[in-house]
């Protein structure tokens, strides 16, 4: 009869994780965020939209739910709803829920806009544009009047890149690119860079075929200022910087609630 080796059994370290136990734990974190997406959402169109309304229609992943509850509401209540798009992405959402497209042409003046943020800060000023799209975004925004930020809690912060590491993003004309980054870099400090895209050799190029630049700022103390300070650099198209735009926020939270922000009352 053969010799039989015995292997001992070795347990793993304290604090080690299987690969496995990685991907449950990165599985479970992102169910958590897209219900919380899911959550901020269907509270904000609960809330803000009514009958007979012209409904501004963001960009991102949340906004995917906010177009999911507008369809069940129109559906099921019966509600006459005009959307406008803000990208490629929001008008191809609303043709795919059988929603009523509309542009700005026709309805320049809207009741209300929801959309999405990369991050929040405590006055409600904002950073868009992690998608490309912020100066449709911006434009739709502006033409309603209530403006409204859906999130999950993973984008709320008490100032402005604590949460977002990747930047302001900052739509500039192609041929603008290096005299923008450089001035934006000597002005405010940071760096400018050009975003490069995954799928496609280059640079991302937006839905007006421009390119986009994310400026990671070291700090700054009036983002208003700032904001109106980068638009005046020739070949700034726009920036993701929405300043006292925003009325209200709706956050989707880890314990399942909607937390509600206000911009504060000063």
């Amino acid at each position: 009869m053969g010799l039989q080796r015995c292997v001992p059994f070795l347990k793993p370290a304290a604090g080690f994780l299987s690969s496995a136990s990685r991907r449950r734990t990165h599985r479970a974190a992102n169910n958590m965020a897209e219900e919380a997406k899911k959550l901020a959402a269907y509270a904000a169109v609960d809330n803000h939209v009514q009958n007979n309304q012209v409904v501004g229609v963001g960009s991102g992943s949340t906004i995917v739910y906010a177009v999911d509850r507008l369809a069940e509401r129109v559906r099921q209540e019966k509600l006459n709803i005009v959307c406008v798009p803000t990208s490629f992405q929001a008008r191809q959402l609303i043709l795919q829920h059988g929603l009523t497209l509309s542009d700005l042409d026709r309805h320049p003046e809207l009741d209300v806009a929801i959309d999405g943020a990369d991050e929040v800060d405590a006055d409600l000023t904002l950073i868009k544009g992690g998608g490309g799209c912020l100066t449709q975004e911006k434009i739709v925004a502006g033409c309603a009047k209530h403006f409204v930020v859906i999130a999950d809690y993973r984008k709320d912060s008490e100032a402005l890149g604590q949460q977002w590491r990747k930047g302001v993003p900052i739509e500039v004309i192609p041929m603008a690119h290096v005299p923008v980054s450089r001035t934006i870099a000597k002005r405010f400090g940071g760096e400018a860079n050009l975003r490069m895209a995954v799928s496609k050799a280059g640079p991302v190029v937006t839905d007006n075929s421009n390119f986009i630049l994310d400026w990671k700022f070291e700090r700054a103390d009036n983002w208003k200022e700032v904001n109106t300070a980068i638009k005046m650099i020739p070949g700034v198209v726009e920036t993701g910087l929405f300043v006292g735009m925003a009325e209200r926020a709706y956050f989707g939270m880890e314990d399942g609630s909607v937390q509600v922000r206000d911009p504060r009352v000063l």
